[in-house]
């Protein structure tokens, strides 16, 4: 259980992602200190992006929409290790490799402070999710994410997470400009 725990031992980062301390998620979070998190964006055959709803037991976001695979990097790990793990524990895929790599969010409100690691893996699923975690798993396609960060329309009774309306806005940029040479 990767997320649920207030006691879990965290690296406490500076402005530029270096070690200063490890601290338990929760005082990070009370404090709201820099720290560390991946986020990994899951597309299927047809294009379409995998989100997951929060389950209603977490302490922050509960029940609202999020990247389908997120999680703290724990004090002493990596990004990588951490996108492995999360993977696994959260949806119950095991990857054979560290996903691609797209890009680094800097620490906002809005993202709770979290230099954020996104990354891109392609899966049709089965997908076994983490109940603790995760209530809800649904494919929207890029265009129905589009409206949605942009507020032109949502999914009845449903919000996104800032940190994920942040992460798809950069993703959508850095998508564009490598279409367009």
């Amino acid at each position: 259980m990767a997320e649920t725990s207030a006691s879990e031992l965290l690296d406490v980062v500076d402005l530029s992602d270096t070690v200063v301390d490890s601290m338990s998620r929760g005082e990070v979070h009370r404090l709201q200190l820099p720290h560390r998190s991946i986020h990994v964006l899951v597309f299927n055959s047809d294009g379409k992006c995998l989100l997951q709803k929060r389950s209603m037991l977490k302490d922050e976001c509960a029940g609202m929409w999020d990247s389908a695979c997120a999680g703290h990097v724990e004090a002493g790990q990596d990004y990588a290790i951490t996108t492995v793990r999360e993977f696994d524990e959260e949806l119950g895929v095991k990857l054979d490799a560290t996903p691609e790599y797209l890009f680094k969010m800097t620490p906002t409100a809005g993202n709770g402070m979290e230099f954020a690691a996104v990354y891109r893996v392609y899966h049709d699923g089965p997908f076994a999710v983490a109940e603790d975690e995760i209530d809800e798993l649904e494919w929207f396609s890029v265009s129905q994410l589009d409206r949605w960060v942009n507020g032109e329309s949502a999914v009845t009774g449903a919000e996104l997470t800032t940190g994920f309306g942040e992460i798809w806005r950069r993703f959508r940029q850095s998508d564009s400009q490598d279409q367009n040479p």
